[in-house]
C-alpha cells in the first residue's frame, strides 16, 4: 500500500466499515469488504485509471461488495440454527465521538434486526440515504440505479422499517445508569429490583447458532425473562464469571467472561421508557472470536452438572 493510499485508508476506513457493518451485521465480513475495497482501488490506480473522487469510488466499491456479500449471507441465514443476531461490536471510534453518538441507535442490535426485513438493495438505499445522509444522486451511483428508482425503493424501505423501528431513551446517561442498576440486580439475584427494571413485555433474544446453549426462540414477558436471568447469573457466579459493563453496538451492555478472561457471551440492552425492553445475548463462539479468546460454554456447563467426589 502506497503512502498516499495508507493515508486515505486511515481517513476513510471508519466510514466504509460503518456502512459495511450496518449492511452485513458481521464484523469480520465488514472488515473484508473494507480491505477488498482498498485492494481494488489500488489495482485501479496501478492500471492507470484516473480516480478524481477516491471517497466516492471507495464508497461505491464497498457498497456493491456489501450487496454481493449480503445476498449470499441471507441464503445462509435461512438455515441458521435458532435466532440470528448481529455480531456484537464494542465501543469504538468508528466515526469519532460525535459521529458515534449521532449514529449509535442505527448501530443497535435491535435496529440491525429490523433491517433484516429489507432486501439487500432496500437496505443499502435506506442506510445510505436515511442514516448516512447521502443525496439521491450519489446513492444512485453507489447502487447503480437511477435517482428516481432509489426514491421509490426508499419509500418501500421506510414503510417496512417504521413498523418495527426500536425506541430508545433519549439520554445516553439515563440508559447507562439503568443498565448499571440492571446488571447489579442480576449479580445480586434481586428479583424485586429486576422486576421493576424489566418492561412487562420484555423480550429475550439468544443466539447460539447451534454451537453454544441458547434459547431456541424469543422469550417474552418479565416473569420468564427474570427467571432466565437469575438462572444464568447464578450459574455464572458458581463458575466465577465476571460481567464487565460495555457499550455494545452503541447501547449499554456487558461482556461476560470466565475467571481467566475467556468470553462466555455478550449482552446488549434495549432501553426505553425507563425500563429494559429487550436483552440480546450472543453466545455463538463464531460471533465472539473477534473480541478475544472464547470459552467452551458446553464444557463449562457440563462441569457444573458433573457430581463432585
Amino acid at each position: 500500500m502506497s503512502q498516499s493510499t495508507a493515508a486515505l485508508y486511515a481517513e476513510l476506513r471508519p466510514l466504509l466499515f460503518s456502512i459495511a457493518y450496518r449492511m452485513l451485521g458481521a464484523v469480520t465480513e465488514a472488515e473484508d469488504v473494507v480491505q477488498d475495497s482498498f485492494v481494488r482501488f489500488q489495482h485501479a490506480l496501478q492500471d492507470g485509471t484516473v480516480i478524481q473522487n477516491p471517497k466516492a469510488y471507495l464508497t461505491t466499491t464497498a457498497t456493491r461488495l456489501s450487496l454481493d456479500t449480503l445476498t449470499s449471507a441471507r441464503r445462509n441465514r435461512e438455515s441458521y440454527l435458532g435466532e440470528w443476531l448481529p455480531e456484537p461490536l464494542l465501543a469504538s471510534d468508528e466515526l469519532g465521538p460525535a459521529g458515534q453518538a449521532e449514529l449509535s441507535d442505527s448501530l443497535s442490535m435491535a435496529f440491525l434486526i429490523v433491517l433484516e426485513s429489507l432486501n439487500p438493495i432496500e437496505r443499502a438505499v435506506f442506510l445510505l440515504r436515511d442514516v448516512f445522509g447521502y443525496p439521491y444522486e450519489e446513492v444512485a451511483e453507489f447502487v447503480d440505479r437511477s435517482p428516481e428508482n432509489c426514491r421509490q425503493i426508499l419509500v418501500r424501505a421506510r414503510a417496512k422499517v417504521q413498523q418495527d423501528r426500536p425506541r430508545f431513551d433519549a439520554s445516553p446517561e439515563r440508559r447507562a445508569a439503568l443498565a448499571e442498576s440492571f446488571f447489579a440486580a442480576c449479580r445480586r439475584g434481586d428479583l424485586a429490583a429486576l422486576k421493576e427494571l424489566l418492561a412487562a413485555d420484555v423480550a429475550w433474544h439468544g443466539d447460539g447458532g447451534g454451537k453454544a446453549p441458547a434459547t431456541a426462540r424469543t422469550i417474552y414477558g418479565a416473569d420468564r425473562v427474570l427467571r432466565l436471568l437469575v438462572s444464568l447469573f447464578g450459574q455464572g457466579a458458581t463458575l466465577g464469571m465476571v460481567s464487565e459493563p460495555a457499550l455494545v453496538n452503541g447501547q449499554p451492555g456487558a461482556v461476560n467472561r470466565t475467571a481467566d478472561g475467556q468470553i462466555v457471551s455478550v449482552f446488549a440492552l434495549e432501553i426505553a421508557d425507563g425500563q429494559v425492553q429487550a436483552v440480546h445475548s450472543v453466545v455463538n463462539p463464531d460471533k465472539l472470536g473477534h473480541l478475544g479468546p472464547v470459552a467452551d460454554v458446553r464444557a463449562l456447563l457440563a462441569g457444573l452438572r458433573r457430581p463432585r467426589p
